[in-house]
């Protein structure tokens, strides 16, 4: 989101690194107190960067959820916001409050909610990017799982619902506030890092 960090994995992204490549490879919040200004994008990237002390628990609550939540899909429009109520109770959770607060923000609450924001701004962004036509790419790819005779109905049901999913979350992106995507567009570099691997 920034300007350069270093190139490898921030750890709170092994939670969400495989979400967020999903949707950038096919490819509602409402509005929050907080502006989404410079400092407010470099205090969220600063929170995620000062996280890395929390990797080892992150990687481990990472399988942990993998295991417990594999049949769930996730809400894109919410990633991070939901990722956080998932690790409500984890000690980890305590933990990475604690470096938000530090940075500014008043609790993970606030942070899930900005990260929200920036996320919606950045597959805003992203789209602009695609092929006009990815949205009906997407229905094809739909309609050709449905007609797959290779794929079992559980596979089925589990593409569909990745695909529609990531199609709303495409929808919603549609929809980030004009002031939020410009505020995003000069720390795509940083954005685009974070999803990327080791």
């Amino acid at each position: 989101m920034i300007q350069p960090y270093p190139d490898h994995q921030n750890p709170l992204a092994h939670l969400l690194t495989p979400l967020l490549i999903a949707v950038l490879a096919l490819a509602s919040l409402p509005a929050q107190a907080r502006d989404l200004t410079e400092q407010t994008i470099r205090s969220f990237v600063d929170t995620m960067k000062a996280a890395e002390s929390l990797e080892p628990e992150f990687e481990a609550l990472a399988d942990e959820m993998a295991t417990d939540q594999e049949s769930e899909m996730p809400d894109f429009a919410h990633i991070f916001s939901d990722t956080l109520s998932s690790m409500e109770g984890q000690p980890a959770y305590g933990r990475l409050e604690d470096i938000a607060q530090d940075h500014g923000f008043s609790d993970l609450e606030e942070w899930g909610a900005t990260g929200d924001r920036i996320y919606r701004a950045w597959m805003a962004i992203e789209l602009e990017r695609q092929n006009p036509e990815a949205r009906q790419e997407m229905a094809s790819a739909l309609a050709e799982i449905e007609n797959s005779p290779h794929l079992t109905e559980a596979q089925k049901a589990q593409m569909r619902a990745m695909m529609e999913n990531a199609m709303r979350a495409m929808e919603s992106a549609k929809d980030a506030p004009q002031e939020d995507v410009e505020a995003v567009r000069p720390h795509l570099d940083i954005l685009r890092s974070f999803s990327q691997p080791e």
